[in-house]
């Protein structure tokens, strides 16, 4: 069989988030590829479980309170106790809220800096540590955003924590590269799930951001599968602590 640097059988992927939209899509394109998924979030995601065993691969559920970093430990150790190892690990829980920069709460900010930029540093530790342990390197993937570029309007919380994620995906690919653990970023453009409903309802600003968008339409969750089997597999050992936009052309316009 002639050799296939996108191919996941074998690895074991664990994947915050995972129960709808662009966590969804992620998990299930690992499972393309081969992996066993470990999800980990709040709701238990029966739709990506059944997508999941339907490719074959095997699939966990870990229960987690993500806006906290008490659950981190506990997630690992759950990953490994169910598959044995933990070799992948995206960063995708996230959380937003929308309010004028004059009128922003102090409850609002802690709430999304710590489910978006805390959480995923802490668990990217502990995750590091378990590669670490296993002597044979790993892949992480933090999910950034168009706002880890631009500043956005009344979403300061999330501005701050995606801008966060971009530059703490950098330090630590400084940091773990030569332990043979590759840290990068995808970077979502304007995608059709939960956190956008409410710019796609208003009308003007969903005319605005369509005209703006080269491929002319929102992103769907599979759109990011590529990037994310990419980056997760032998075809990015060399890649590390880059930010990938997929976007549609949004930042190239």
């Amino acid at each position: 069989m002639a050799f296939n640097p996108f191919d996941l059988t074998g690895r074991v992927a664990l994947v915050t988030g995972a129960n709808t939209g662009l966590g969804q899509g992620l998990a299930v394109a690992l499972a393309r590829a081969g992996a066993d998924i470990v999800a980990a979030g709040r709701s238990t995601p029966s739709d990506t479980q059944k997508a999941v065993t339907e490719l074959g691969g095997r699939f966990h559920f870990v229960h987690a309170d993500l806006d906290s970093v008490g659950v981190v430990q506990a997630v690992v150790d759950g990953a490994v106790a169910a598959f044995g190892r933990l070799d992948i690990l995206i960063n995708n829980a996230g959380t937003i809220r929308r309010a004028d920069a004059l009128e922003f709460s102090e409850a609002d900010w802690d709430l999304v800096m710590n489910v978006n930029l805390k959480t995923p540093f802490f668990l990217a530790q502990a995750a590091a540590r378990r590669m670490v342990e296993q002597g044979e390197g790993g892949k992480i993937i933090n999910i950034a955003s168009m706002l880890s570029f631009q500043g956005g309007i009344r979403v300061a919380s999330y501005t701050a924590s995606k801008s966060g994620i971009a530059g703490l995906t950098k330090l630590l690919a400084n940091e773990w590269a030569a332990k043979g653990i590759n840290v990068n970023a995808i970077a979502p453009g304007y995608f059709a799930t939960n956190n956008t409903e409410a710019l796609r309802n208003d009308e003007g600003r969903n005319r605005d951001i369509l005209a703006r968008i080269p491929a002319a339409r929102w992103g769907r969750p599979e759109d990011l599968g590529g990037a994310a089997v990419f980056l997760a597999s032998s075809a990015a050992d060399y890649v590390h602590g880059t930010v990938l936009a997929v976007d549609g052309g949004w930042l190239g316009r």
